[in-house]
Protein backbone atom coordinates (compact mmCIF):
# COMPACT_ATOMS: atom_id res chain seq x y z
CA UNK A 1 0.00 0.00 0.00
CA UNK A 2 1.64 3.14 -1.07
CA UNK A 3 1.26 5.97 0.88
CA UNK A 4 -0.86 8.96 0.26
CA UNK A 5 -0.80 12.75 0.92
CA UNK A 6 -3.61 13.89 3.05
CA UNK A 7 -4.69 16.48 5.23
CA UNK A 8 -5.69 15.66 8.73
CA UNK A 9 -7.22 17.00 11.33
CA UNK A 10 -5.48 16.14 15.09
CA UNK A 11 -7.00 16.62 18.43
CA UNK A 12 -5.17 17.12 21.98
CA UNK A 13 -6.82 17.29 24.93
CA UNK A 14 -3.79 17.05 27.67
CA UNK A 15 -3.78 16.58 31.51
CA UNK A 16 -4.24 20.22 32.07
CA UNK A 17 -7.98 19.22 31.17
CA UNK A 18 -8.39 22.75 30.10
CA UNK A 19 -9.51 22.26 26.48
CA UNK A 20 -9.29 21.22 23.57
CA UNK A 21 -6.36 21.65 20.43
CA UNK A 22 -7.11 21.03 16.42
CA UNK A 23 -4.46 21.38 14.11
CA UNK A 24 -5.20 20.96 10.38
CA UNK A 25 -1.54 19.86 9.13
CA UNK A 26 -0.85 18.44 5.32
CA UNK A 27 0.89 15.70 5.61
CA UNK A 28 3.00 14.07 2.58
CA UNK A 29 5.13 10.76 1.77
CA UNK A 30 8.85 11.80 1.81
CA UNK A 31 11.88 9.39 1.15
CA UNK A 32 13.25 9.17 4.30
CA UNK A 33 10.46 11.33 6.12
CA UNK A 34 7.17 12.28 6.02
CA UNK A 35 6.17 16.36 5.10
CA UNK A 36 4.65 17.90 7.64
CA UNK A 37 2.95 21.12 7.38
CA UNK A 38 0.69 22.71 9.65
CA UNK A 39 -1.95 24.54 7.40
CA UNK A 40 -3.95 26.43 11.12
CA UNK A 41 -4.55 25.77 14.48
CA UNK A 42 -7.14 27.19 17.02
CA UNK A 43 -8.06 26.10 20.66
CA UNK A 44 -11.01 25.64 22.29
CA UNK A 45 -11.19 25.99 26.42
CA UNK A 46 -13.53 23.33 27.92
CA UNK A 47 -16.83 24.88 29.58
CA UNK A 48 -16.34 25.26 33.09
CA UNK A 49 -19.02 22.54 33.64
CA UNK A 50 -17.51 20.05 31.18
CA UNK A 51 -13.86 20.62 32.50
CA UNK A 52 -15.03 20.09 35.97
CA UNK A 53 -16.43 16.77 34.66
CA UNK A 54 -13.48 15.18 33.62
CA UNK A 55 -11.33 16.76 36.37
CA UNK A 56 -13.71 14.64 38.38
CA UNK A 57 -13.27 11.96 36.63
CA UNK A 58 -9.81 11.94 36.47
CA UNK A 59 -8.04 9.38 38.79
CA UNK A 60 -11.46 9.19 40.57
CA UNK A 61 -12.02 7.13 43.87
CA UNK A 62 -15.03 6.46 42.97
CA UNK A 63 -17.80 7.26 40.17
CA UNK A 64 -20.77 5.87 38.11
CA UNK A 65 -21.13 3.87 35.04
CA UNK A 66 -23.21 6.59 33.72
CA UNK A 67 -20.90 9.07 34.33
CA UNK A 68 -18.40 8.12 32.50
CA UNK A 69 -20.50 6.71 29.55
CA UNK A 70 -22.06 10.42 29.40
CA UNK A 71 -18.56 12.00 29.55
CA UNK A 72 -17.37 10.08 26.82
CA UNK A 73 -20.13 11.06 24.50
CA UNK A 74 -20.09 14.51 25.52
CA UNK A 75 -16.60 14.31 24.80
CA UNK A 76 -17.21 13.25 21.66
CA UNK A 77 -19.12 16.04 20.69
CA UNK A 78 -16.74 18.67 22.07
CA UNK A 79 -14.33 17.09 19.64
CA UNK A 80 -16.36 16.88 16.47
CA UNK A 81 -17.22 20.72 17.29
CA UNK A 82 -13.87 22.21 17.32
CA UNK A 83 -12.79 20.02 14.15
CA UNK A 84 -15.70 21.47 12.29
CA UNK A 85 -15.09 24.98 13.96
CA UNK A 86 -11.79 24.89 12.75
CA UNK A 87 -12.16 23.55 9.12
CA UNK A 88 -14.61 26.02 8.75
CA UNK A 89 -13.07 28.62 10.36
CA UNK A 90 -9.53 28.36 7.97
CA UNK A 91 -11.78 26.46 4.89
CA UNK A 92 -9.93 23.91 5.19
CA UNK A 93 -11.17 20.21 3.49
CA UNK A 94 -10.30 17.29 5.71
CA UNK A 95 -10.12 14.16 4.89
CA UNK A 96 -8.95 12.58 8.51
CA UNK A 97 -9.27 13.15 11.91
CA UNK A 98 -6.24 11.86 14.83
CA UNK A 99 -8.24 12.02 18.23
CA UNK A 100 -5.99 11.09 21.21
CA UNK A 101 -8.62 11.48 23.61
CA UNK A 102 -8.70 13.02 27.39
CA UNK A 103 -6.74 10.49 29.55
CA UNK A 104 -8.54 9.41 32.60
CA UNK A 105 -6.00 6.76 33.81
CA UNK A 106 -3.14 5.72 32.39
CA UNK A 107 -1.39 2.50 33.96
CA UNK A 108 1.97 2.47 32.39
CA UNK A 109 3.58 -0.58 34.80
CA UNK A 110 2.20 -3.91 35.03
CA UNK A 111 0.44 -4.73 38.62
CA UNK A 112 -1.72 -7.41 39.53
CA UNK A 113 -5.38 -7.17 38.87
CA UNK A 114 -8.20 -10.17 38.96
CA UNK A 115 -5.31 -12.75 39.14
CA UNK A 116 -3.60 -11.57 36.27
CA UNK A 117 -0.34 -8.57 35.96
CA UNK A 118 -0.84 -6.14 33.33
CA UNK A 119 -0.66 -2.17 32.75
CA UNK A 120 -4.07 -0.40 31.06
CA UNK A 121 -4.65 3.07 29.72
CA UNK A 122 -8.33 4.47 28.81
CA UNK A 123 -8.86 7.90 26.81
CA UNK A 124 -12.76 8.99 26.33
CA UNK A 125 -14.11 10.55 23.60
CA UNK A 126 -16.43 8.42 21.69
CA UNK A 127 -14.63 8.25 17.59
CA UNK A 128 -18.07 7.38 16.08
CA UNK A 129 -19.50 10.50 16.89
CA UNK A 130 -16.89 12.43 15.48
CA UNK A 131 -16.97 10.27 12.62
CA UNK A 132 -20.57 11.16 12.35
CA UNK A 133 -20.33 14.77 13.12
CA UNK A 134 -17.45 15.71 11.03
CA UNK A 135 -18.15 13.04 8.37
CA UNK A 136 -14.60 11.37 7.90
CA UNK A 137 -12.41 8.33 9.16
CA UNK A 138 -11.32 9.12 12.51
CA UNK A 139 -8.00 7.28 14.36
CA UNK A 140 -8.08 6.81 18.09
CA UNK A 141 -7.31 5.67 21.14
CA UNK A 142 -3.75 5.62 20.23
CA UNK A 143 -1.71 4.17 23.69
CA UNK A 144 -2.83 0.39 24.07
CA UNK A 145 -1.10 -0.89 20.99
CA UNK A 146 2.11 0.10 21.82
CA UNK A 147 1.44 -1.45 25.25
CA UNK A 148 0.24 -4.80 24.12
CA UNK A 149 3.99 -4.40 22.75
CA UNK A 150 5.27 -4.34 25.74
CA UNK A 151 5.85 -0.19 25.66
CA UNK A 152 4.69 1.95 28.65
CA UNK A 153 2.00 3.65 25.66
CA UNK A 154 3.90 6.63 25.81
CA UNK A 155 5.53 9.06 25.19
CA UNK A 156 4.09 9.12 21.39
CA UNK A 157 5.02 12.63 20.43
CA UNK A 158 8.82 11.76 19.75
CA UNK A 159 7.88 10.69 15.90
CA UNK A 160 6.70 14.31 15.45
CA UNK A 161 9.48 15.55 16.97
CA UNK A 162 12.27 13.41 15.00
CA UNK A 163 10.14 14.38 11.96
CA UNK A 164 10.12 18.15 12.39
CA UNK A 165 13.08 18.80 14.73
CA UNK A 166 16.26 16.48 13.74
CA UNK A 167 19.63 18.04 12.95
CA UNK A 168 22.48 16.83 11.58
CA UNK A 169 24.83 19.57 13.63
CA UNK A 170 22.61 20.31 16.55
CA UNK A 171 21.52 18.33 19.51
CA UNK A 172 17.48 19.25 20.24
CA UNK A 173 15.72 18.86 22.99
CA UNK A 174 12.20 19.05 22.53
CA UNK A 175 10.62 19.52 25.85
CA UNK A 176 6.65 20.01 26.27
CA UNK A 177 5.50 21.18 29.21
CA UNK A 178 1.80 20.54 29.76
CA UNK A 179 0.02 19.06 32.35
CA UNK A 180 2.94 16.67 32.95
CA UNK A 181 6.07 17.53 31.35
CA UNK A 182 8.05 15.41 28.91
CA UNK A 183 11.24 15.53 26.64
CA UNK A 184 12.53 14.29 23.52
CA UNK A 185 16.17 14.47 22.97
CA UNK A 186 17.78 13.99 19.46
CA UNK A 187 21.33 13.76 19.27
CA UNK A 188 22.62 15.77 16.42
CA UNK A 189 22.41 13.73 12.82
CA UNK A 190 20.65 10.85 14.93
CA UNK A 191 18.06 8.59 13.23
CA UNK A 192 14.73 7.88 15.82
CA UNK A 193 16.13 4.82 17.02
CA UNK A 194 19.13 7.10 18.88
CA UNK A 195 15.96 9.15 20.74
CA UNK A 196 15.11 9.10 23.98
CA UNK A 197 12.11 10.06 25.36
CA UNK A 198 10.45 10.23 28.56
CA UNK A 199 8.29 12.02 31.15
CA UNK A 200 10.41 14.72 33.40
CA UNK A 201 7.46 14.87 35.81
CA UNK A 202 4.80 17.25 36.70
CA UNK A 203 4.30 20.02 34.22
CA UNK A 204 1.73 22.49 35.05
CA UNK A 205 0.11 19.85 37.20
CA UNK A 206 1.06 20.83 40.49
CA UNK A 207 1.28 24.66 39.89
CA UNK A 208 -2.63 24.63 38.50
CA UNK A 209 -3.91 22.87 41.64
CA UNK A 210 -1.92 25.27 43.95
CA UNK A 211 -3.42 28.21 41.77
CA UNK A 212 -7.21 26.46 42.25
CA UNK A 213 -6.81 25.74 46.17
CA UNK A 214 -5.21 29.27 47.21
CA UNK A 215 -6.17 32.01 44.68
CA UNK A 216 -9.45 30.32 43.17
CA UNK A 217 -8.01 30.52 39.61
CA UNK A 218 -7.50 27.99 36.44
CA UNK A 219 -3.83 28.64 36.84
CA UNK A 220 -1.27 31.65 37.73
CA UNK A 221 -1.15 33.71 34.53
CA UNK A 222 2.60 34.20 33.34
CA UNK A 223 3.42 33.03 36.39
CA UNK A 224 2.94 36.25 38.33
CA UNK A 225 1.98 34.72 41.63
CA UNK A 226 5.10 32.81 41.61
CA UNK A 227 7.23 35.56 40.43
CA UNK A 228 6.26 37.75 43.90
CA UNK A 229 7.24 34.25 46.21
CA UNK A 230 10.29 32.67 47.44
CA UNK A 231 11.02 29.35 46.71
CA UNK A 232 10.54 26.85 49.97
CA UNK A 233 13.97 25.27 49.51
CA UNK A 234 13.39 22.37 52.28
CA UNK A 235 9.70 21.50 50.33
CA UNK A 236 11.81 21.55 47.14
CA UNK A 237 14.44 19.39 48.19
CA UNK A 238 12.20 16.32 49.71
CA UNK A 239 9.98 16.81 46.92
CA UNK A 240 12.76 16.03 44.63
CA UNK A 241 13.41 12.91 46.55
CA UNK A 242 10.02 11.29 45.15
CA UNK A 243 10.65 7.82 43.90
CA UNK A 244 9.63 8.68 40.32
CA UNK A 245 12.57 11.25 39.62
CA UNK A 246 15.17 8.18 40.45
CA UNK A 247 13.42 5.88 37.36
CA UNK A 248 15.46 5.13 34.49
CA UNK A 249 13.52 5.97 31.12
CA UNK A 250 11.14 4.88 29.73
CA UNK A 251 9.01 6.35 32.35
CA UNK A 252 5.58 7.62 32.18
CA UNK A 253 3.75 10.17 35.08
CA UNK A 254 -0.34 11.34 35.45
CA UNK A 255 -2.07 12.76 38.18
CA UNK A 256 -1.93 9.03 39.43
CA UNK A 257 1.65 10.41 40.12
CA UNK A 258 1.11 13.96 40.26
CA UNK A 259 -2.61 14.82 40.94
CA UNK A 260 -5.07 15.92 43.62
CA UNK A 261 -3.44 14.19 46.54
CA UNK A 262 -0.08 14.59 45.40
CA UNK A 263 -0.77 18.45 44.90
CA UNK A 264 -2.50 18.22 48.50
CA UNK A 265 0.27 16.92 50.35
CA UNK A 266 2.60 19.55 48.48
CA UNK A 267 0.62 22.36 50.24
CA UNK A 268 0.36 20.87 53.30
CA UNK A 269 4.41 20.54 53.45
CA UNK A 270 4.54 24.65 52.52
CA UNK A 271 2.21 25.52 55.18
CA UNK A 272 4.57 24.06 58.13
CA UNK A 273 7.01 27.26 56.48
CA UNK A 274 5.28 29.89 54.65
CA UNK A 275 1.23 30.69 54.59
CA UNK A 276 2.03 33.21 51.53
CA UNK A 277 0.55 31.62 48.46
CA UNK A 278 2.62 33.37 46.58
CA UNK A 279 5.79 31.20 48.32
CA UNK A 280 3.92 27.74 47.60
CA UNK A 281 3.48 28.58 43.96
CA UNK A 282 7.04 29.55 43.66
CA UNK A 283 8.23 26.18 45.09
CA UNK A 284 5.80 24.56 42.70
CA UNK A 285 6.97 26.26 39.68
CA UNK A 286 10.67 25.45 40.67
CA UNK A 287 9.87 21.87 41.18
CA UNK A 288 8.56 21.65 37.38
CA UNK A 289 12.30 23.80 36.42
CA UNK A 290 14.53 21.79 38.59
CA UNK A 291 12.61 17.64 37.84
CA UNK A 292 13.30 19.34 34.12
CA UNK A 293 17.03 19.93 34.44
CA UNK A 294 18.21 16.79 36.60
CA UNK A 295 15.84 14.71 34.17
CA UNK A 296 18.14 16.62 31.21
CA UNK A 297 21.58 16.34 33.81
CA UNK A 298 21.23 12.62 34.64
CA UNK A 299 19.75 10.61 31.76
CA UNK A 300 20.61 13.10 28.82
CA UNK A 301 23.70 15.25 29.12
CA UNK A 302 26.09 12.95 28.04
CA UNK A 303 24.43 11.68 25.09
CA UNK A 304 24.39 14.34 23.12
CA UNK A 305 28.18 14.59 22.97
CA UNK A 306 29.12 17.90 23.10
CA UNK A 307 27.23 19.14 20.61
CA UNK A 308 25.00 22.72 20.69
CA UNK A 309 21.89 21.84 22.40
CA UNK A 310 18.69 23.90 21.15
CA UNK A 311 16.08 23.15 24.38
CA UNK A 312 12.98 23.96 22.49
CA UNK A 313 9.73 24.40 24.86
CA UNK A 314 6.24 23.54 23.81
CA UNK A 315 2.54 23.36 25.57
CA UNK A 316 1.04 25.82 28.51
CA UNK A 317 4.24 26.21 29.90
CA UNK A 318 6.23 27.74 27.56
CA UNK A 319 4.00 30.52 28.15
CA UNK A 320 4.62 31.12 32.02
CA UNK A 321 8.00 33.85 31.81
CA UNK A 322 8.85 32.81 35.96
CA UNK A 323 8.95 28.66 34.88
CA UNK A 324 11.29 29.84 31.32
CA UNK A 325 13.10 31.92 33.17
CA UNK A 326 13.62 29.15 36.07
CA UNK A 327 14.96 26.57 33.02
CA UNK A 328 16.83 29.24 31.48
CA UNK A 329 19.17 29.65 34.84
CA UNK A 330 19.27 25.84 35.04
CA UNK A 331 20.18 24.66 31.55
CA UNK A 332 22.34 27.23 30.34
CA UNK A 333 25.60 26.39 32.30
CA UNK A 334 24.73 23.07 30.75
CA UNK A 335 25.31 24.67 26.82
CA UNK A 336 21.47 24.46 26.48
CA UNK A 337 19.87 27.78 24.29
CA UNK A 338 16.64 27.97 25.68
CA UNK A 339 13.95 28.60 22.55
CA UNK A 340 10.44 27.88 21.79
CA UNK A 341 8.66 25.34 19.09
CA UNK A 342 7.33 28.78 17.86
CA UNK A 343 10.67 29.68 16.90
CA UNK A 344 11.02 26.76 14.83
CA UNK A 345 7.38 27.62 13.46
CA UNK A 346 5.14 25.65 15.45
CA UNK A 347 2.91 27.30 17.51
CA UNK A 348 3.72 25.61 21.46
CA UNK A 349 -0.17 25.07 22.43
CA UNK A 350 -0.36 23.31 18.75
CA UNK A 351 2.55 20.66 18.61
CA UNK A 352 0.57 17.93 20.04
CA UNK A 353 -2.55 17.90 17.89
CA UNK A 354 -0.17 18.07 14.95
CA UNK A 355 1.77 14.80 16.69
CA UNK A 356 -1.85 13.39 16.53
CA UNK A 357 -2.56 14.42 12.87
CA UNK A 358 1.08 12.07 12.26
CA UNK A 359 0.05 9.62 14.36
CA UNK A 360 -3.35 8.92 12.33
CA UNK A 361 -1.66 9.64 8.90
CA UNK A 362 0.94 6.53 9.89
CA UNK A 363 -1.79 4.67 10.85
CA UNK A 364 -4.35 5.07 7.78
CA UNK A 365 -1.06 4.20 5.36
CA UNK A 366 -0.62 1.27 7.55
CA UNK A 367 2.93 2.49 9.30
CA UNK A 368 3.86 2.33 12.45
CA UNK A 369 3.86 5.29 14.98
CA UNK A 370 5.52 4.38 17.86
CA UNK A 371 9.27 4.92 18.74
CA UNK A 372 10.31 1.65 20.42
CA UNK A 373 13.24 3.77 22.09
CA UNK A 374 10.62 6.13 23.84
CA UNK A 375 8.32 3.72 25.02
CA UNK A 376 9.93 0.12 25.53
CA UNK A 377 7.96 -1.35 22.94
CA UNK A 378 9.54 -4.91 21.74
CA UNK A 379 8.60 -3.51 17.95
CA UNK A 380 7.53 -0.64 16.53
CA UNK A 381 3.52 -0.80 15.74
CA UNK A 382 0.82 0.78 14.06
CA UNK A 383 -1.79 2.34 16.78
CA UNK A 384 -4.97 2.98 17.33
CA UNK A 385 -8.16 1.98 16.04
CA UNK A 386 -9.99 3.75 12.70
CA UNK A 387 -13.42 4.12 12.73
CA UNK A 388 -15.48 5.25 9.34
CA UNK A 389 -18.02 7.15 8.73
Amino acid sequence: MKAKAMTVAGVMSGTSADGIDVALVRIEPGRVRPRVALLAHDAFPYSAVLRKAVLAAMNAASTSTAELARLNWRLGLAYAEAVRMTAERHKVSVELVGCHGQTLYHQARSSTYAGRQFGCTWQLGEAALIAGEVGVPVVSNFRPADMAAGGQGAPLVPLLDWVLFADAKRGRVLQNIGGIANLTAIPAGGLARDLVAFDTGPGNMVIDALAGMLLRRAYDRNGVVAAAGTVIEPVLKKMLRDGYFALKPPRTAGREQFGREYATRFLAACRKHSLKPEDALATATALTAESIAASYRRFVHRRMKGAPVDFVVSGGGARNATLMAMLARELQPLGCELATSEDFGIPASAKEAVAFALLAWQTWNRLPGNVPAATGARRGAILGQVTYV
